[in-house]
């Protein structure tokens, strides 16, 4: 919120011709190496749509999790707006493999079949679960020797970059990742994301650089006043990344002070099950379907798999550890602990 003040002074050119804006291409290129290039989107679906448009052509489609954000909940916008074909992969744990992957490939210059053209991943996954670095470049790596491109859906890349340790481009453009979406809003800002190509020396980052531009506008995504966007953006993500995986950080002990202490109950009580590890800033509980509705009623939070009544608990940059015990106190009090 500084930062939108402190540039709501004088003016500036517009669409993104901006001395912030400017600012910002030298932070993509300090996070994601010297021939990355970003550009700034209102928000992550529309972030999601716009890479995959440029990474695709009209014929092609898409391999991705079951689970994947771009399959479940962006309400068919990639089919939608970018007229693609989601081919989708079962997985229990929100990641793909490259065994999954390639199940996909098959039919490969068949005119009746979609031809995948990308894979897409998320970091982290919609399960809270976390790509390894070496997870990545083998996947990058498989899509690469196919002819695919490999997109990297992270509205969640503080989180992942907290929990590992690594900085951006070690899990992104040094393991092959060819175009990223980067998160804003989950991590603090205001409608402000991006997509970054990784690469725009080779001849394929800069043909995806190069109609970057237009697949924003034509997607309305983009903004006359991008210096408001821009600010956030460098807010969060100048300085390696300072502040954004200080906010991570700070969501990823939230939601292990959560998941232990659901653990504990699970231990008291048979009614709530915790059955995947909270290897970022999510927990996902199995609840009876009557205590998920008694704390709906003080909390709000989604069901995530209506057949086993598993649910999603989020924590995010501004969690207190009073959010955190005051939900396990109602939990307790819910099973009569």
């Amino acid at each position: 919120m500084d930062a939108i003040v402190k540039v709501n002074h004088g003016h500036e050119v517009a669409y993104g011709e901006d001395s912030v804006s400017a600012r910002f291409d030298e932070v993509v290129k300090e996070l994601f190496g010297e021939n990355s290039v970003g550009f700034p989107i209102f928000n992550g679906t529309g972030a999601n749509v716009v890479a995959l448009q440029a990474a695709t052509n009209r014929w092609e489609s898409v391999i991705c999790a079951s689970s994947a954000h771009i399959h479940v909940d962006e309400g068919g916008a990639p089919e939608k707006m970018a007229g693609l074909k989601l081919w989708t992969v079962p997985s229990d744990d929100g990641k793909l493999t490259v065994e999954q992957a390639k199940s996909q490939i098959f039919d490969m210059g068949v005119v009746h079949r979609a031809q995948p053209g990308v894979i897409s991943i998320t970091q982290t996954t919609e399960m809270g679960t976390l790509y390894q670095v070496e997870e990545i470049r083998q996947l990058a790596d498989f899509a690469h020797e196919n002819g695919l491109l490999l997109h990297l859906d992270g509205a969640r890349i503080s989180n992942a970059a907290a929990a590992l340790g690594e900085s951006f481009r070690t899990f992104t453009t040094d393991a092959g990742v060819d175009l990223v979406s980067l998160g804003g809003t989950k991590i603090g800002a205001m409608a402000a994301e991006a997509v970054i190509v990784t690469d725009s020396s080779s001849e394929i980052g800069s043909a995806l650089a190069d109609a970057m531009p237009y697949l924003r506008k034509t997607s309305m995504q983009l903004a006359s006043k991008m210096r408001f966007m821009s600010a956030q953006l460098v807010a969060l993500f100048e300085n390696g990344a300072g502040l954004a995986i200080s906010n991570g950080q700070h969501a990823n002990r939230m939601a292990q002070l959560l998941y232990q202490g659901v653990v504990d109950l699970a231990q008291k009580s048979n009614l709530v099950s915790v059955d995947n590890p909270a290897e970022a800033n999510a927990v996902f509980p199995t609840l009876p379907e009557e205590i998920t509705l008694a704390l709906q009623q003080k909390y709000r939070f989604y069901v995530w798999n209506q057949q086993t009544g598993q649910v999603r608990w989020m924590c995010s940059w501004d969690t207190t550890e009073d959010d955190v015990r005051g939900l396990l106190a109602a939990l307790a009090g819910e099973l009569g602990l």
